[in-house]
Parts: C-alpha cells; sequence; structure tokens
C-alpha cells in the first residue's frame, strides 16, 4: 500500500514536472515571438526613421554627405547625386567622388584633426564637380566638414555640407570689377581735364584764345565722357535694382521710337556718310514696354555700329518681324564686325573689343551693350549677337509677343 502511494505521488511528481515544462515551452514561444516582434518593430523604426532622415536630407538644397573613419562616403543626399551626376557615391573615397583634389582636402583635415573645418574654394570650369554641365566658367564652392559626437564603431562619424556659392562669388567679383573699372574710366578724363586747367592757369595760355579754346574744347568732350559714364551707371543700376518702377509698362509706336534715334544721330551718320535702312514690318507696330530705354537700346546699338566702323559704305540695318509668339527687332552693319573670341564678352561691363582700326580720340563708356542687355531682360527678353567680320554683325532681340 505505501508502494502504491509513493509511486502515484512520484507520478504526480512527473505530470507536475511535464505540465511545467509545457507552461515553460509555452512561454519561451511566447517570449521568442514577442521578441522576434520586438525586432521587427524595432527594425521597422529604425527603416522609418532612416527614411524619414532621408527624405529631410533630400529636402536640403545643399549636397549632404555622411563619411566613416576610413573617408569612404557612406550617405549622399539627393542634392548631393545630382552634383555628381548621379554618380555612384556610397562606397567610395571622397578622393575618388571629386574631379578636384581640393575640394576633399576640407573633409580630410577633418578627418585627421576631428576638428571642425569650413573651406572656400574656387575652381575652373574644367574641374567644376558638375563636370560638363558646368557652364558659368569659374565656380565658387563652400565645403563645411564637422565631426559627429558620440557615434558607433563603423557608423559614418563626419557630415559634409557642399554649398554652391558661385553666384555670389560672380556677384562680388562684378562689384569688384565695376569700381575697378568705374574708376579707371573716371580717372583719365579727370587727369586729362586737370592737365589741361594747369595750363590754362599759365598766363600766357590764358592771353592766347585760340589755344585757350582748343583746351576748353577737349576738356568739354571729357566732361562729356563723364557725365555719359555716370548717367550709364545710374541706368544700370536701376535696370538692376529690381524695383517695379525701374521699367514704366506703356504703349508706344516701334516707328516712332526708332525716328527719334535715328534724328539724335542724324550728325554721325552724315559725317560718316553711312546708310541706315529702317525695314521695320510694321510704320505702327506698338509695342508695350518703357520707350525711355527702349531708346536707348536702339540707340546705343546703332551708335555702336557707326563709331566702331567709322569707315565709308558702311551700311546699317534696324529691321524687325512678327509671328504668333514672338517679336524679333534687330540692328545689322556690314563692318570689320567682332572676333568670336569676343562674343561671349561684350555685354559685360566695361568690355571692350580690341579693332584693327584706329580708335575714336574720346572711346565710349564700356557700358552701352551692358544697357542693352539689362533692358531687353527688364522686358523678358533675350539678346544674341552674331558675327561675321566684312559680311555682317547682327543684334537680334526677342521678346514674346504680346506682352513685351
Amino acid at each position: 500500500m505505501f508502494e502504491k502511494v509513493i509511486i502515484a505521488v512520484a507520478a504526480l511528481g512527473i505530470l507536475y514536472l511535464l505540465f511545467q515544462i509545457l507552461l515553460l515551452r509555452k512561454s519561451r514561444k511566447e517570449f521568442e515571438s514577442q521578441v522576434k516582434a520586438w525586432k521587427l518593430r524595432l527594425e521597422l523604426d529604425l527603416d522609418q526613421a532612416k527614411a524619414e532622415r532621408d527624405r529631410l536630407l533630400d529636402a536640403l538644397g545643399d549636397a549632404f554627405l555622411l563619411i566613416d573613419a576610413q573617408g569612404d562616403i557612406r550617405f549622399a543626399n539627393s542634392a548631393a547625386r545630382n552634383l555628381f551626376m548621379g554618380r555612384s557615391l556610397i562606397g567610395r573615397p571622397v578622393q575618388e567622388a571629386f574631379l578636384d583634389t581640393r575640394l576633399a582636402e576640407a573633409l580630410l583635415r577633418c578627418l585627421e584633426t576631428g576638428e571642425p573645418v569650413q573651406s572656400r574654394v574656387i575652381l575652373p570650369q574644367q574641374t567644376s564637380p558638375l563636370g560638363d554641365l558646368e557652364t558659368r566658367g569659374s565656380n565658387a564652392w563652400v565645403i563645411d566638414a564637422a565631426p559627429l559626437s558620440d557615434t558607433p564603431t563603423g557608423n559614418p562619424n563626419m557630415r559634409v555640407v557642399i554649398r554652391d556659392v558661385t553666384s555670389e562669388h560672380q556677384l562680388e567679383q562684378i562689384r569688384k570689377d565695376f569700381v575697378a573699372n568705374a574708376s579707371h574710366e573716371l580717372r583719365t578724363p579727370l587727369a586729362i581735364i586737370s592737365g589741361y586747367l594747369e595750363n590754362l592757369l599759365d598766363d600766357s595760355m590764358v592771353d592766347d584764345p585760340e589755344i585757350a579754346r582748343r583746351f576748353l574744347s577737349v576738356m568739354r568732350k571729357h566732361t562729356d565722357r563723364i557725365s555719359r559714364i555716370v548717367e550709364d551707371m545710374l541706368v544700370i543700376s536701376r535696370l538692376e535694382s529690381g524695383e517695379a518702377s525701374a521699367v514704366n509698362i506703356e504703349p508706344f509706336k516701334l516707328g516712332s521710337c526708332v525716328r527719334d534715334v535715328l534724328e539724335r544721330l542724324e550728325s554721325l551718320i552724315q559725317g560718316q556718310k553711312a546708310v541706315v535702312n529702317v525695314s521695320l514690318h510694321d510704320e505702327n507696330f506698338i509695342i508695350m514696354g518703357d520707350r525711355f530705354y527702349w531708346t536707348q537700346v536702339l540707340f546705343n546699338l546703332v551708335e555702336n555700329a557707326l563709331k566702331q566702323n567709322p569707315y565709308k559704305d558702311l551700311h546699317v540695318e534696324i529691321g524687325s518681324e512678327e509671328t504668333e509668339k514672338w517679336v524679333r527687332i534687330w540692328v545689322a552693319d556690314n563692318g570689320v564686325g567682332i572676333p568670336s573670341s569676343d562674343l561671349p564678352h561684350i555685354f559685360r561691363r566695361f568690355y571692350r573689343v580690341e579693332k584693327h582700326h584706329s580708335q575714336l580720340e574720346i572711346k565710349g563708356t564700356g557700358l552701352g551693350l551692358s544697357i542693352v542687355k539689362r533692358a531687353i531682360e527688364a522686358h523678358n527678353g533675350t539678346i544674341t549677337v552674331t558675327s561675321t567680320p566684312g559680311r555682317e554683325t547682327k543684334f537680334l532681340m526677342t521678346l514674346p509677343n504680346g506682352s513685351e
């Protein structure tokens, strides 16, 4: 009897152990299932966080890179991929990613020192990160690199921001060039006027009316030149100011504007015995624009054609044509033309084309074509120039029809 009790107790103990084992196994499966669910949720959260990070970084206008301790790229946002024209970046050393090693120097210095580095790099067009897509000439970039704090081993430990500051660089250069050129252009006539004034202070010069008159005539020419330089600079400043009142849009007849320009230049045209042909598609064609600036545009182009070609048999044409979408107006001449090497630069302020003929004693201001370009752009138009030396030089202005 006692043995049966022991066996029964042992059997109950075994059953209890088996039950506990089953409970443990069930609990383990539930735990493993929960761990797996937690792990999956963490992975999903991590993927979502990475996707959100990528969206935020892709929204940046600047190129953004993450670099690991070996100098390999671990992440590149959309702006960076566009900057490097879709080239494969992930896993590549930074030295291979950049066409010019000067861009990588700041990154490598940050890796070596562990200190933030910011560098401004000016590159020639040939080595721009944009490669063949770069058309702006000299280009400028700011490289901002800084270490990331408390990054796990193997993770990116440096962030890099690459900012395109070419526009600011070019504007800064334009300002510097403008001040330097304006100072030079004003210094020359002022020096001449000062010299003649010193001579006139000599009593013997004042006593000679013929010499005094000749001196005063030269001084007047250079005074007029100074006045025109100042006036042209004010016109450009107004056009580039961005003010709504800079251009006063009103209807006017193109033919009337052309006649006013030719009347102002009549003495120069007759003096050179030049022939000016007007071939407008419609004498009464109405332009919606600022007549003051259109007069400046046509005056500068025709005067430029006359002054740059002080020869007989010069023919100048002022013409126009109209399509459903566009209005084209041009000024052409059969003079010595513009060398192809100068064509990309002629709209720059103070840029002058060196001709093989002798220059007039009093040069132009060097601002005329700059005014022309800014005025046409202010009317939502474009201007191009083509030149075959000795045959035809043509300035063609294209404007949207109906909203000139």
